[in-house]
């Protein structure tokens, strides 16, 4: 990859960072995820008459990713009621692809080379301190671990269905900003239902952060994917997991969290392993 694509990938893995800690850091976590969501509908709007339409043929997956994508938003900021940036986001990261791994090995047949399963060994000991960690872990805060790794499913799930639909739609671009407008749409009316004066309030107090973070949000997922286009995917999707690296930092200094040392070392391995993972041999 040219140095351009890295830094721009590496920005990516920022501000996915970057708008979960505006979702953990911000009033009822439920309503500002349901902002930043339909901000990022709003924005991904105003870029419809420039993408191609996706293929009917994709619809149907199209509609499932939908549907999978908002889980996802409900499960992430109930995760953070219940647990720490520096433990929930990398369980829920690091546990996708071991999920992955683990679902194609058991129902394809999928055997992954010797560098790639040493990724996975990563990935399931780096997921395994942190979910075992004294002060924070499974015994101390079930509830966390529980929510992080039902995330993390979402994730590894979500995945495999954007990956079928985008190869059918025949615009990668066009998938993604539809995809974009439906979860966000979907998710703030869900979440009106529920918590209408909840959002309300935040609407009122927070909106600027909202349009902050749904542009960190949509700005990082189609920077993934103009990258997928350009660079090899392996090398794309190992850089954009140094995400989990980048919400350790914030989790220190920013948040105060008391990640300590220990914590650091586990996202470390989770990233090391998340790389590997990528890797064809």
């Amino acid at each position: 990859m040219s140095i351009e694509i890295v830094a721009i990938v590496l920005l990516a893995a920022a501000l996915h960072a970057g708008w979960n800690t505006l979702i953990k850091i911000s009033g009822d976590r439920v309503a500002v995820m349901a902002i930043v969501t339909f901000a990022g509908s709003v924005i991904s709007l105003l870029f419809l008459p420039f993408v191609a339409s996706p293929d009917p043929a994709s619809w149907p997956l199209l509609a499932l990713t939908i549907l999978l994508h908002t889980g996802y938003h409900f499960l992430l900021p109930i995760a953070y009621d219940h647990g720490d940036l520096g433990q929930v986001y990398p369980i829920a990261r690091g546990s996708a692809p071991l999920l992955v791994t683990v679902g194609a090995l058991v129902f394809a047949g999928e055997l992954l080379g010797p560098v790639a399963l040493l990724g996975v060994i990563c990935l399931a000991v780096g997921v395994m301190a942190l979910t075992f960690d004294k002060r924070n872990g499974v015994a101390a805060r079930p509830k966390a671990v529980l929510y992080a790794l039902a995330v993390g499913f979402c994730i590894a799930t979500q995945t495999v269905v954007d990956g079928l639909g985008a190869r059918q739609a025949g615009s990668v671009l066009g998938f993604a900003v539809w995809l974009t407008i439906g979860d966000g749409l979907l998710t703030f009316i869900l979440a009106v239902i529920w918590k209408r004066s909840a959002i309300w309030h935040v609407a009122r107090s927070n909106a600027a952060r909202g349009m902050v973070g749904g542009a960190m949000q949509v700005g990082a997922y189609w920077i993934v994917i103009w990258a997928l286009a350009l660079a090899p995917m392996g090398m794309v999707s190992a850089m954009r997991e140094t995400s989990v690296l980048f919400a350790a930092l914030i989790s220190t200094f920013v948040l105060k969290e008391g990640f300590g040392a220990w914590r650091f070392v586990s996202a470390s391995i989770i990233t090391f392993g998340l790389i590997l993972s990528r890797s064809k041999q």
